[in-house]
């Protein structure tokens, strides 16, 4: 990723529609998880640490980051351990942690074996423990956005499915999510082809007060039906896997 992305994150994680939306839904899916009191968490790839600010209401959050740009910034947060280190080499002892989250990590060029640092999740996890993952989703979508953070590979949900169950983990939950917005972020990405290439644009820019809230309600919506059903289609893909 671009090191202004991360200071671009860090302005809007509190209140864009797109990191609220997501919230929203990552508390959806971990709603009948069962964490024992003072759970120890990892945040894999936190980025600039709002996101692992908020999973603090669940335990202990420990944030790791490749990216000394992000290190730097999650660490504003005082709710957190931040540690410096790859997801593909996690700097941990085995079965260290309840839960483990990741969002929208395991897609970058940095991360050459997605599957090693599955198994790497695997390892760190307790058995019984949980692995949250969010992933971007299909391939026709990627766009500008995704050469300002350098994303290698899209996902369908088949293979977020094997890429866990090749480390050993057990699927709980598989779903797409942004799926209201499908339509709209396919036209514009289509749409975004056709244009001459040239600078690329990240899709985190401020938003009017307006679109904002609709927006965050659209994904609040989606995130109440996931609470119970899976989606078939949208801009991410999501998984809840176990530990056996």
């Amino acid at each position: 990723m671009e090191p202004e992305e991360y200071e671009a994150i860090a302005r809007l994680e509190a209140t864009h529609w797109w990191y609220e939306g997501m919230r929203h839904i990552s508390a959806a899916l971990l709603r009948d998880v069962n964490l024992p009191p003072g759970a120890t968490i990892l945040d894999a790839g936190c980025g600039p640490g709002g996101t692992s600010a908020y999973l603090s209401r669940y335990g202990r959050v420990v944030g790791l980051d490749l990216a000394k740009e992000a290190v730097n910034l999650a660490r504003r947060h005082e709710s957190l351990a931040v540690v410096r280190g790859s997801v593909s080499t996690l700097p941990f002892a085995d079965s260290s942690f309840d839960l483990v989250t990741s969002f929208d990590v395991l897609y970058h060029r940095a991360v050459g074996d997605d599957g090693a640092a599955v198994a790497e999740v695997a390892r760190v996890l307790q058995p019984s423990g949980w692995f949250l993952l969010r992933l971007p989703a299909f391939e026709f979508l990627r766009s500008d956005h995704d050469r300002v953070v350098h994303t290698e590979r899209r996902y369908l949900a088949n293979h977020v499915r094997l890429l866990l169950e090749g480390a050993g983990l057990k699927v709980r939950r598989l779903t797409y999510a942004n799926t209201f917005l499908f339509p709209v972020a396919a036209l514009k990405r289509g749409l975004g082809r056709l244009r001459p290439r040239g600078e690329p644009q990240s899709d985190i820019q401020a938003t009017s007060a307006f679109v904002n809230t609709l927006l965050t309600g659209v994904l609040r919506f989606e995130a109440a039906i996931l609470r119970r059903w899976e989606l078939p289609i949208g801009v991410s893909v999501w998984s809840l896997a176990q530990k056996q």
